[in-house]
């Protein structure tokens, strides 16, 4: 049996390695005249407010118009750019406009005749993914002769790593992405990813790692600059390998143990060709998630707040059923908490997320934060004073008004600046010439 290809090139030259990540892949597919191709990159978070760290969180677009130059020397004229970005107002329209504009797509629509699309603005099919679960999926993207997914080389706090596969989320509706996090042990968010592509159109990867990211998917991780680029012209192979790279076995991945499972393919990369470079050369370890542990009260807390000498709270670790909504929120309250510690210990608190989490009998008080949460246990016997954040997605000032009925000062400011909130990361990067916004600009 022929081997999958999957290449690894450095990243040097704009437009050339590219180039060559693609034709030591095998090429870019024959596509018929006047054949539509979809490019998917990765635009996991925007905020209009404040510059915000971009390295190994969205795809750059230094990637992105080499792809579609690339795309164009192949003969294709019909190229959508597309991508479904979330924001606390399910009705934004402004802030996705705002991120193609500054990444630069609207020069490439002019400079290259490319589309650009919201896929919040599209219609949406319902497509079964196997096993009796139906998701719906940006009509415009089913609808393409080829997609060119462009994921960033990045690990995830839920699924260990974000690539390729994962990437594939963003074409799919809200309903659908919180039914990916939903309560079933047969269907939780690795075996709902895994089966992203099997109903999509022919998929052809590039894993954009000039930056990388571990701690991802947003912009409170950790960047390095990578200069790296992993292609295949077939995604679960790119995965695997990305996978390596980022220093993790994809048997402890469980969406790709998922996806080779589904179509019986080894996880030991016995039946894929890697061509440039060896994995061995660029391979780096990535953490993925953040570290929780128990204080001397028993209490689950980040490691960071225990060693700040945090007590009376306890604020377990997220699982699979926190959904984008409220893994958007998360970081912003915890950042408030910290902020909020004087030294004395809060009032035997506890705060919930996701939809699976039981409140612990003898608590004072319960935050129950989410509408998940509030509707698994609005009626539940075992909370002293229940303390309910019932939004879909919880509105900031809800949750501000919830930390103070709990006792804990947090300050206003946090919550009615939400969106400058990712600004204060920007610090980390500052003199710093590796980490440059110009990949984020079309020239």
């Amino acid at each position: 049996m022929t081997p999958h290809r999957v290449s690894i090139v450095r990243y040097r030259t704009p437009g050339e390695s590219v180039r060559r990540a693609v034709d030591l892949a095998g090429g870019l597919p024959p596509l018929k005249s006047g054949a539509r191709v979809f490019i998917k990159p990765n635009i996991v978070f925007w905020t209009r407010a404040v510059p915000f760290p971009k390295w190994g969180v969205i795809t750059t677009s230094r990637v992105m118009e080499d792809m579609v130059k690339l795309l164009k020397a192949h003969g294709v004229d019909d190229i959508t750019i597309g991508e479904g970005i979330i924001t606390a107002d399910p009705r934004d329209r402004e802030t996705p406009d705002h991120a193609f504009t500054t990444l630069g797509y609207g020069v490439l629509a002019k400079r290259y005749g490319v589309k650009t699309l919201n896929v919040m603005d599209d219609d949406f099919a319902p497509v079964e993914i196997g096993e009796g679960t139906t998701l719906n999926f940006c009509a415009r993207a089913l609808e393409s002769d080829l997609i060119v997914d462009l994921p960033v080389l990045k690990t995830h706090n839920q699924t260990v790593v974000t690539l390729g596969i994962k990437n594939l989320k963003g074409l799919i509706d809200i309903p659908s992405r919180k039914k990916c996090h939903r309560m079933d042990d047969e269907a939780d968010l690795h075996a709902m990813v895994a089966r992203l592509p099997d109903r999509l159109p022919a998929v052809f990867t590039v894993i954009d790692g000039i930056y990388s990211a571990e701690r991802g998917p947003a912009f409170d991780g950790k960047m390095h600059r990578s200069d790296l680029l992993i292609a295949s012209a077939d995604l679960l192979s790119a995965d695997l390998v990305g996978a390596r790279v980022l220093g993790h076995d994809p048997a402890d991945v469980p969406h790709l143990a998922y996806a080779a499972r589904n179509h019986g393919r080894p996880l030991d990369l016995s039946d894929i060709e890697v061509v440039g470079e060896p994995i061995e050369a660029v391979a780096r370890f990535h953490a993925y998630d953040f570290d929780y542990a128990q204080d001397s009260d028993g209490n689950w807390l980040p490691v960071p707040l225990i060693k700040q000498g945090i007590r009376g709270l306890s604020y377990p670790k997220y699982d699979l059923t926190m959904c984008t909504y409220c893994s958007g929120i998360n970081g912003v309250v915890l950042s408030a908490i910290r902020y909020a510690w004087k030294g004395e210990p809060f009032d035997d608190v506890e705060v919930l997320t996701g939809k699976v989490m039981k409140p612990t009998p003898g608590k004072k008080k319960t935050i129950l934060l989410g509408k998940c949460m509030y509707q698994a246990h609005k009626n539940n016997p075992d909370i002293n004073e229940m303390i309910a954040v019932k939004g879909c997605p919880p509105k900031p000032e809800d949750i501000l008004n919830a930390l103070h009925q709990a006792g804990i000062d947090a300050d206003p400011a946090l919550f009615a600046g939400m969106d400058r909130f990712p600004g204060f990361f920007m610090a980390r990067y500052q003199g710093k010439p590796e980490f440059d916004e110009a990949f984020f600009r079309v020239q």
